[in-house]
């Protein structure tokens, strides 16, 4: 029986690689909710598990609230949500944060964190942020935006900052084909730089090589971003001669063309004037002339030709799924390979298939994972023994990002009246200002991973620094503790603090401990009170979204 084990693994291993069929999917026409909550059961009841119940209406709000729009319900909203008998209000609640100027500030944070900022040899962040946050706000489907990351017109108003994302990186054309790779089709190549993928039989030299060859000929004009009308990779295999790589897609698919040659020494003049010219009497910079042949426009004509869009579609997929679940169907994320395979095979390739064929609509994609029953499981399990991630059986905690947290922190320490009875565009504008003046908090947290821990700089931030004190526990007029101090009853105060800052109704046990902990300090009761913010502020439960 031992000797056969190999076997029965490489076995094991060869059907979970098999990629689902098309024609075994779900109908097209099914609704996405209902097409995610169908694949996630089913692997729940074939292999017995529990599913944890829907979290309770004011979880809810405040786990939609953090994902959608990147802050935390106030606590009038979450009282009228709660209260609502209305049957629709789950949807009426997405549709409306989804409407909202919010929505896009914060996907728009998301995905220039997504695809990771860089440093540029000036010094300055690489952000593409503005791009992004114009692209969401216009409507762009996500394969626009790629198109437009990978050949920005810089001329186009509509597409300013969009180069950020090539020049930040274009003098590390390693760096570069390792995170185009990983962003946008979720595979990490990098160690096929060296050799064929040592773990990975699907990853050799020529995908690495053949994909830097796209970006081979984009180099920094002065400040501009340019491309060669020709250029060469060559690399060194582990066995054998020198070779000359093909642009060639993470598929195997080929480009073919005369350009893959060295620059002639007249086009390397060209190119070293280009280069040094330090711009017209106005300091603005010439913008170098297009090529002939893009490498790069071939890149994205070759990944989004129709049976090229494997990656592309279901990395997207995956990645929205990990953001709003916490766990991807990969993980990790840049790891879609066939020794990988997905812990929902049918469901990624349903997702990636309805994605694409809706021309990349990133907001139906987010509509259909928030409204399943899957995405609004409570975040405690009924039994001791929890099941694995990969089953989605119970909400993941969420740390929350740097703008989720530093725009909660300067939201809820606001005077909770502020915002009732305002209209919907002052409240968004109020909303708009506060995560404005949260920009600078952001800074002091680290961006969340998947084995996250408060890291120390956080830490010795909410222990001993005056900011705190000074910006987010001061009980001056329009604050939370200026109207908690007026209040006669402590445990009216309390009950006022734990519903703005949770977005839930204080136990009793909480109302009985923190009442009397103020009660015994009431030669000091505003101090007391600040001692109490600040133990709800540093707590598990308002870091995390769950």
């Amino acid at each position: 029986m031992r000797t056969l084990r190999p076997l029965y693994a490489a076995i094991a291993l060869l059907c979970a690689a098999v990629p689902a069929r098309a024609d075994n999917l779900l109908p097209a026409d099914r609704p996405m909710p209902d097409v995610v909550d169908h694949y996630v059961d089913d692997l729940l009841k074939q292999d017995n598990i529990l599913a944890a119940p829907q979290a309770d209406a004011a979880t809810l709000i405040r786990r939609l609230t953090l994902d959608l729009v990147g802050r935390v319900p106030t606590a009038a909203e979450a009282d009228a949500y709660v209260a609502s008998t209305d049957p629709d209000k789950r949807t009426k609640l997405v549709d409306r944060l989804m409407a909202s100027p919010g929505f896009v500030r914060h996907q728009a944070t998301q995905f220039d964190a997504m695809l990771n900022s860089v440093l540029g040899n000036d010094g300055r962040v690489r952000s593409i942020r503005e791009y992004l946050q114009t692209a969401l706000a216009d409507g762009k489907p996500w394969d626009k935006i790629f198109r437009e990351l990978m050949i920005p017109n810089e001329d186009d108003p509509k597409q300013k900052g969009a180069s950020e994302y090539l020049r930040g990186r274009v003098t590390d054309l390693d760096r570069l084909t390792t995170d185009v790779s990983a962003a946008f089709f979720g595979v990490n190549i990098s160690c096929a730089q060296c050799h064929d993928h040592p773990l990975v039989a699907d990853w050799k030299q020529d995908h690495f090589y053949g994909m830097k060859s796209f970006f081979a000929r984009s180099f920094d004009a002065n400040g501009v971003l340019a491309e060669r009308d020709a250029g060469l990779i060559k690399f060194k295999p582990t066995k054998g001669p020198e070779r000359t790589a093909k642009l060639m897609f993470l598929t195997g698919a080929t480009v073919d063309t005369d350009t893959l040659r060295e620059l002639t020494k007249e086009e390397q003049k060209r190119e070293k004037e280009l280069t040094d010219k330090k711009g017209d009497k106005k300091g603005a910079k010439k913008t170098p002339a297009p090529p002939k042949f893009s490498a790069r426009a071939k890149l994205v004509e070759v990944s989004l030709k129709p049976g090229e869009t494997e990656f592309f579609a279901k990395s997207i997929a995956n990645r929205m799924w990990h953001r709003f679940f916490g766990y991807g169907l990969v993980n990790p994320l840049d790891q879609m390979h066939s020794e990988n395979p997905p812990s929902h095979p049918d469901l990624l390739a349903w997702l990636a298939r309805d994605t694409a064929a809706h021309g990349y609509d990133l907001k139906r994609l987010v509509r259909g994972i928030v409204m399943s029953r899957a995405y609004s499981r409570s975040s405690v399990y009924p039994s001791a023994s929890v099941p694995a991630s990969k089953y989605f059986a119970v909400a993941r905690l969420k740390p929350l990002t740097p703008m989720q947290l530093s725009t909660a922190l300067k939201l809820v320490v606001v005077d909770p009246a502020s915002f009732e009875k305002q209209k919907p565009e002052e409240l968004e504008k109020k909303f708009e200002g506060i995560e404005s003046g949260a920009r600078g908090w952001a800074n002091s947290f680290a961006q969340p991973t998947d084995d996250f821990q408060i890291g120390v700089g956080e830490a010795l931030l909410f222990s001993n620094s005056g900011r705190v004190y000074g910006e987010l526990l001061s009980d001056n007029g329009g604050t939370l503790l200026g109207r908690v101090k007026a209040l006669k009853d402590p445990k009216e105060a309390v009950a006022l603090m734990i519903k703005t800052v949770y977005t839930r109704p204080a136990t009793e046990s909480e109302l009985t401990a923190l009442s009397e902990y103020v009660r015994k300090r009431n030669d000091r009761p505003s101090e007391a009170y600040k001692q109490v913010l600040w133990a709800l502020l540093t707590s598990a439960e308002f870091r995390f979204a769950y």
